[in-house]
C-alpha cells in the first residue's frame, strides 16, 4: 500500500494533481478541500494516499490530514459509495462540518453535495453515525454555537465552504449572530 507520497507538485488540474517523485509522476485525485491548501506548482508537497486497486486501474488519492484520509476511508464501507462519491462529499464538506451533520442527523446538509440524494444522504448518516473519525472530529471542532448559525446562514446564501471558512476566521468571537453575519457578508463583498 502507498501511504504517503512526497515530492514536486508537477501540475494541478481539479481534481487531480500530478506528483513527480523522482522523475516518476504520480496522478493522485484529492479534494478540493486539499487542493486548495496546496503549495504552487513547482513546490515540495506531501500528500497523505489511499490506493485502490481495480481490476481495470491502480488509483491514488491525496489527503492534507490524516483525518480527510480516514473520513474517506469511512465513507467507502457504505454500501453504494465509491471513491468518486466520497470525494465529492469530502469537496463539498469539510470533516467538522459532516460530522456535524452525522451528529444532527442533517439530510439537507449532505444533499447540497452534488450526487449525494436524498436516500443516499440518509444511508451516509445512519451508517456513519457512532464511527471514531467523525465522533473526534466533532470534539476537535468545539460546541456548537454562534459560528455554526452564521456557517449556515452563509452557505445558505450560496457561497462556499472555502468563502465560508474565510470569513469566520476574520470574525471575533463574541459576535451575535446577526452582527456576526452582516460583517462576514462584508467581508466577503471585498473579496
Amino acid at each position: 500500500m502507498i501511504g504517503r507520497i512526497c515530492g514536486i507538485l508537477a501540475a494541478k488540474q481539479p481534481p487531480q494533481v500530478l506528483v513527480d517523485v523522482n522523475g516518476v509522476g504520480y496522478e493522485i485525485d484529492v479534494p478540493m478541500s486539499t487542493f486548495y491548501n496546496l503549495p504552487a506548482t513547482g513546490e515540495k508537497v506531501c500528500l497523505l494516499t489511499h490506493l485502490a486497486v481495480r481490476e481495470d486501474a491502480h488509483l491514488l488519492y491525496g489527503f492534507g490530514s490524516e483525518t480527510e484520509r480516514a473520513a474517506f476511508r469511512e465513507l467507502l464501507k457504505v454500501s453504494g459509495i465509491g471513491a468518486k462519491t466520497a470525494l465529492s462529499v469530502l469537496s463539498g464538506l469539510s470533516v467538522n462540518d459532516l460530522s456535524a451533520a452525522i451528529a444532527a442527523q442533517e439530510v439537507g446538509r449532505l444533499v447540497k453535495v452534488p450526487g449525494i440524494g436524498k436516500k443516499t444522504a440518509e444511508r451516509l448518516l445512519l451508517e456513519l453515525k457512532g464511527k471514531p473519525v467523525f465522533a473526534g472530529a466533532i470534539a476537535a471542532a468545539g460546541p456548537a454555537g454562534v459560528s455554526d448559525d452564521v456557517r449556515q446562514a452563509l452557505l445558505a446564501l450560496g457561497y462556499n465552504e472555502r468563502e465560508t471558512n474565510e470569513a469566520l476566521r476574520q470574525l471575533p468571537a463574541d459576535l451575535p449572530v446577526g452582527e456576526a453575519i452582516r460583517q462576514a457578508l462584508r467581508l466577503l463583498s471585498k473579496s
